[in-house]
């Protein structure tokens, strides 16, 4: 028994040495001789806007989303109602934080990164945003659990010029806090929206 206890005592004082070594190596402040010059890499200025409502505590932030990365279709210039669609008043923001509850329906366009739309029919999708849109008003996340993927009680901020004029038009002359009262048709299905900020 004892002449194998000698070579693993050796083995594991061996292993224990070279570990120091790398531990000294690593945690040993290198000379400015051996450290290459490090690139300059060009930082974005940080804004700081504070938020006056705060988001829901379940809801995960979400980037700006930017002109380029939702699709647009055209047919969505006027109101629901058929009338033109008029210019956004001057004191509309440029920009606004919103939540949204999607119901799709077949022929819908697909959000980016998501599946084909559903195959209900366009009725059965309002029927559905119509009995969510009683529950937004006074919940908004619990409404967001009845839609399609998709939905969610923050999805960030979105500057003019992304979404539809119409839709565009809905969510940024909504009061802040408050869910617009009627399901907004959309070319990816009908949203139920709230404007968070």
């Amino acid at each position: 028994m004892k002449s194998w206890m000698p070579p693993a005592i050796a083995l594991s004082f061996g292993a224990g040495i070279v570990g120091l070594a790398l531990l000294g190596k690593s945690a040993a402040p290198e000379s400015p001789a051996s450290v290459a010059p490090a690139e300059a890499e060009p930082q974005e200025a940080e804004i700081d806007v504070p938020e006056e409502t705060p988001a829901p505590p379940d809801a995960e932030p979400v980037d700006v989303l930017e002109p380029s990365s939702v699709p647009t279709v055209e047919g969505y210039d006027r109101l629901p109602d058929g009338s033109p669609l008029p210019e956004l008043p001057k004191g509309a923001p440029s920009r606004v934080k919103f939540g949204v509850v999607l119901f799709e329906y077949e022929g819908a366009q697909a959000a980016p990164g998501q599946k084909a739309p559903r195959s209900r029919t366009k009725e059965r999708a309002r029927e559905l945003a119509l009995e969510a849109l009683a529950i937004a008003k006074s919940d908004f996340s619990k409404a967001v659990e009845k839609g399609d993927p998709g939905s969610t009680a923050n999805a960030g901020f979105v500057p003019r010029g992304v979404l539809e004029p119409s839709v565009e038009y809905a969510l940024f002359t909504l009061e802040k806090g408050t869910v617009h009262a009627e399901p907004i048709e959309t070319p990816r299905g009908f949203w139920i929206v709230r404007r968070i900020q």
